[in-house]
Order: structure tokens, then C-alpha cells, then sequence
């Protein structure tokens, strides 16, 4: 199963690439023609040779604050700290050492590392981090975090942040997210135009060689933190998840990102390479909510999304559609199980059931007005209850799930039809509010912490009338009570569990009984890797950063972490 954020790039960067291409790519960036199972695309044994789903020719820019960049976070340009929504740990120093709030979360003191060189030898100090951060208040095009504070210098190895208000929870993307750039160079760079084509960081790996269809990252033998045993990692262009399928075949790649054909048996049906699927974007039916906003349909009806949630067999949707990599999924859009701590104790069903239950589904549509009629379809006011459901064309996966979905909700009276178009029109659909339902997924935001996803997908501040593009909250959803818990949220210190709880109760009650997106499951990214010629991945056990090739600057830790067998 591909992400849906691996799909959105992939509409941006185009699929459609003839077969030739692949076998260029091959022929061009294999430096043997071994075809040997885990044989490191052909290459030396410290490469690493990764497809991120990239089709078509690289354009070179490492521009980190760039739409259009092509890789680096984390690699060549690093933040303070390393930030995860893998995992719950504590951030990861980089190059920040220790960090600290005042007591009202209006001040956060970060101690920078001492003695680190940029890649063409110049030092980095608090100079760099401050130029970086104004450089976000000066230009409001790359600020996406909304960091609306000051930044300080106090010494060389000290940098202070300040806020008019309590900002606890910017902390993962202030340490995380912000790649900290030099200004002795992006003083004479405007950042919102300019394309590098040169980096220059203080990660552990420098540009090597650039092709239109690979290029090569190398280590940086003086990096702060010692050279990474990876010595190089070469990104390839192939021509579609069919390609990258045919490579791991070959043997021609160490690390890809996609669907494979039975994807549960990759270790025997690719010799050499093992696989690991991890939930974090938790699929929905996105529905237009809100009358009030001008939402039109029989889906602003709570009853109706409840009903359509409780004639879902979550298990037959997760065989056919999924392979079996799609996972449980709470009501409340807490992430299981890593979020499961934050779940009120006041919700009843702390998963989504897994089998129909009909009896619900007609105690809900009865009791909202709507009658079975002769044909099995309820109706209401003389319409039977008949839905669309908005996909993008191509996404397969989803399309069988539509598909399955439809038969298993028309056994229980209710119609629903597929309407597919491209990713743009679907796009301007959900943010505008010109649909019925759509299905998408609502994914994690800067740390593994439900406030992101609540923030992002259900605050008020974040939708807007039909006809006007909202934000992220494409259903529309606009609750008071939701509103002032997340402020609340956002002010109180994330050590104060209890207090925070008690906010999170009131959002959790207020989605379960809206549902203003029905919870399907909770997809899976499915990664392959060379377990034959490297050792250190992530595993579910030690999930120390996100297995995604795409993944920035995830896929950076992993790098770092890998090392070539036998040594």
C-alpha cells in the first residue's frame, strides 16, 4: 500500500514514465552487472542504493525551504534536534545539546554543540541558528510552522526563544523542523526563489555526483557525530511502483517504499531483503459536515456517518484492499497503539469494529427519520439514502476499498457510488467543500501526540465556509467546546498529563459523537530493505525512526544507523 502523501508527491512529479526509463536507470547507476540478490544495486558494499517513487528526471535543488527540493533534511542540512511521530522519545540532540522552558512555556533556552564545521570548513554557532529562524519571520512563505516568536542569541553556544503567549507545543517543530542553514552563505541567497545546487550543511553526508536520473549522497568524513559507515547513498529514478518491484527483484536496490505483490512474504519471495509495515495514517471517509458552513448532502447528518461507520467489515476491506497491512484504529484518532495512553477512560468502544453490525445501522437511520423501502435502500421524505464517494484516479488500493465498501453498505440499505478524477480536482473538491465523502487519510503531525491531528483536523481555525479553500479541516467540523480545549492545550505544559487529559476527553467525546471523518483503518507503510548486506533498520521493537525512504529526516537517522555486514 502506497501513503497518500506518497501519492499527492507522485501526482506533482508525474508517474507516467516509459519503460525505457527504468532500463536507463538500471544500466546507468548499476557499476557491475551482477544481478544477485541484496547486491546493492550492483555497487560497492558501504552504498546504499534507495527509490523513493521518484519517476522522471531529478531536478537539482537542495534548497531545504523549497517546494520543490529533492532531499537533504537531515542528511546534508540538520535541525537542533531529531524529532519523531515514530516513537514518543525525548528529541535526540543534533545540533542542539539541551533544551529548557521557562515555567509559563513563553521562553525555551537551547544549548547549541560546540565545535561543529560547516562542509566547507567554517564554524557554526548561535549566529547561523538565529539567521535561520528570522529567516522564517522574514519570509512568511517558508514559515508553514507558524513560528511567531523572537529569537536571541546569548553566546556562542546559547540561543534564546521567546513568545507574547504559553508555546509548549511548537516545541517539536521549533527543535525538529527548522533546518538550520549558514549564514556566511544565505546571507546572498533569497531562500524563496533561489535553487542550490551546491549544499552546504553540517549533516553527515555532502552532494557527490548529480545525473538527471540519480544522484549520490557521500559521508562526510568530518562530521561532528564520526563519518557514517554508509559511505554513499544513490538515489535512483525508476518509472513506477512496477519498476521498483523489478528492482528488488534484480537485486538493484536496497531500500524502496511501495507495494509489492504479497507483500506479507517479501523475505521469501525476494531472498535477502525483509520488509516492515508501520500504521500511522489513519484512513477515513472525509465527509462534508457542516450545514452551517454550507455543507450539502445526506452525509450532514451524524446519524447517517454513524451508520455508514457500524456497516463496515473492516476485515474484508483490510484483505481486499490492503493485503492485511491496514491495522486497528481508535474512534477517537488517537494512533494505536503508541497513542492508546491518551484515549478517555469516558469512551466506550476504544476501537473501530471490526465486523457490521446491522441492528446499529438501523437504529441510527430509523431513528434520524429514514425508512427501509421494497428495494432494501432506506429513504427519506421519499429519496433513498444514495452517497458519492470522491477518489483519486489510479489509486488503486483505494478504489477496491470504495469498491468492497459499496456492496458491503448496500447490504445494509444504504447506496454509495465511486466518482474518480484526478488529484487535482480532488483536491480543490475536499478543499472547498464541493463533496459528498471522500476517502483520504488524516495524518500525524510533528510528534506522536493526538493534539497535532486534533489542532490540524477539527479546529475551527482551520476550515472555512463551502466555497472557500479550507486549510486542513476539509469536513468542516467547528465545535466551541473543541475550540477552547485545544487552546487550552496548547498552553498547558505537556508534563501536566492530567490536566492535559481532561481536555483531550472533551475533543474525543465531541468526534465520536460527530464523526465528522468515519474511521476506517489505520494504513500501513510498507518498506523493503536489504537485511542480507546491512544490519541496524528499524524494527517494531526498536522503532527509532520512521522506515520510509521518503521520510525526511527520518530516513537521515537511518542512514546513520546502518552499517555494512561485517562491520
Amino acid at each position: 500500500m502506497i501513503l497518500r502523501s506518497t501519492r499527492a508527491r507522485r501526482a506533482v512529479i508525474g508517474l507516467a514514465v516509459g519503460a525505457a526509463a527504468f532500463s536507463l536507470a538500471l544500466t546507468g547507476c548499476s557499476s557491475s552487472g551482477d544481478g544477485g540478490n541484496g547486491g546493492n544495486g550492483g555497487g560497492a558494499a558501504d552504498t546504499l542504493v534507495v527509490y523513493t517513487g521518484q519517476a522522471g528526471d531529478y531536478q537539482i535543488n537542495f534548497n531545504p525551504y523549497s517546494p520543490t527540493k529533492i532531499g537533504g533534511l537531515g542528511a546534508i542540512y540538520e535541525s537542533l534536534f531529531f524529532v519523531t511521530n515514530a516513537n514518543t522519545n525525548e528529541p535526540k540532540p543534533l545540533l542542539g545539546t539541551e533544551y529548557a522552558w521557562n515555567e509559563d512555556g513563553t521562553q525555551l533556552d537551547v544549548t547549541l554543540r560546540d565545535g561543529v564545521t560547516w562542509t566547507d570548513g567554517e564554524a557554526f554557532d548561535a549566529d547561523d541558528v538565529v539567521f535561520t529562524f528570522q529567516l522564517l519571520l522574514d519570509n512568511p512563505a517558508l514559515n508553514t510552522m507558524g513560528f511567531n516568536g523572537a529569537i536571541e542569541k546569548v553566546d556562542a553556544t546559547h540561543v534564546t526563544l521567546s513568545f507574547d503567549e504559553p508555546a509548549f507545543v511548537q516545541a517539536p517543530d521549533l527543535l525538529g523542523k527548522v533546518f538550520i542553514v549558514p549564514e556566511h552563505i544565505w546571507s546572498g541567497i533569497d531562500p524563496t526563489t533561489d535553487v542550490i545546487a551546491e549544499p552546504i550543511g553540517t549533516g553527515p553526508y555532502t552532494l557527490g555526483e548529480f545525473k538527471a536520473q540519480a544522484f549520490t549522497l557521500t559521508a562526510n568524513e568530518d562530521y561532528w557525530d564520526g563519518a557514517p559507515a554508509v559511505k554513499a547513498v544513490r538515489y535512483l529514478s525508476l518509472s513506477g511502483n512496477t519498476a521498483g518491484v523489478d528492482a528488488l527483484k534484480a537485486g538493484t536496490i536496497d531500500w524502496q517504499t511501495g507495494p509489492v505483490p504479497d507483500i506479507q512474504n517479501v523475505s521469501k519471495n525476494y531472498p535477502g531483503y525483509d520488509q516492515i509495515t508501520i500504521g500511522q495514517n489513519q484512513m477515513a471517509l472525509l465527509s462534508c459536515s457542516n450545514a452551517d458552513l454550507g455543507c450539502e448532502g445526506p452525509q450532514t447528518d451524524p446519524a447517517v456517518r454513524k451508520a455508514i461507520y457500524y456497516a463496515l467489515d473492516r476485515g474484508q476491506i483490510n484483505s481486499l484492499a490492503f493485503q492485511g497491512t491496514a491495522s486497528d484504529m481508535s474512534p477517537t484518532f488517537a494512533l494505536l497503539p503508541a497513542q492508546e495512553q491518551f484515549i478517555s477512560s469516558e469512551i466506550d468502544e476504544k476501537s473501530v469494529p471490526d465486523a457490521p453490525d446491522l441492528d446499529e445501522v438501523d437504529e441510527l437511520l430509523t431513528g434520524a427519520g429514514y425508512a427501509k423501502g421494497s428495494d432494501g435502500v432506506y429513504a427519506k421524505d421519499g429519496e433513498p439514502l444514495s452517497l458519492t464517494i470522491e477518489v483519486v484516479t489510479g489509486w488503486t488500493d483505494y478504489i477496491t476499498a470504495i469498491d468492497t465498501m459499496s456492496q458491503q453498505l448496500k447490504a445494509a440499505g444504504i447506496n454509495v457510488i465511486a466518482a474518480q478524477s484526478s488529484w487535482n480536482e480532488w483536491t480543490d473538491k475536499k478543499s472547498k467543500g464541493t463533496y459528498e465523502l471522500a476517502i483520504d487519510s488524516l495524518g500525524q503531525g510533528a510528534a506522536s501526540d493526538p493534539y497535532y491531528l486534533y489542532n490540524n483536523f477539527f479546529s475551527t481555525a482551520n476550515t472555512a465556509n463551502v466555497g472557500e479553500a479550507a486549510p486542513v479541516n476539509v469536513a468542516r467540523f467547528s465545535d466551541p467546546a473543541v475550540d477552547d480545549a485545544l487552546a487550552v492545550l496548547k498552553r498547558t505544559n505537556p508534563d501536566d498529563t492530567a490536566a492535559r487529559q481532561e481536555q483531550f476527553d472533551v475533543i474525543q467525546e465531541a468526534i465520536v459523537e460527530n464523526m465528522p471523518y468515519i474511521p476506517i483503518l489505520t494504513g500501513g507503510t510498507t518498506s523493503e530493505y536489504n537485511s542480507a548486506d546491512f544490519t541496524g533498520w528499524p524494527t517494531e521493537d526498536d522503532l527509532y525512526a520512521f522506515p520510509a525512504i521518503w521520510a525526511s529526516p527520518d530516513n537521515a537517522e537511518i542512514f546513520k544507523a546502518l552499517k555494512p555486514v561485517g562491520e
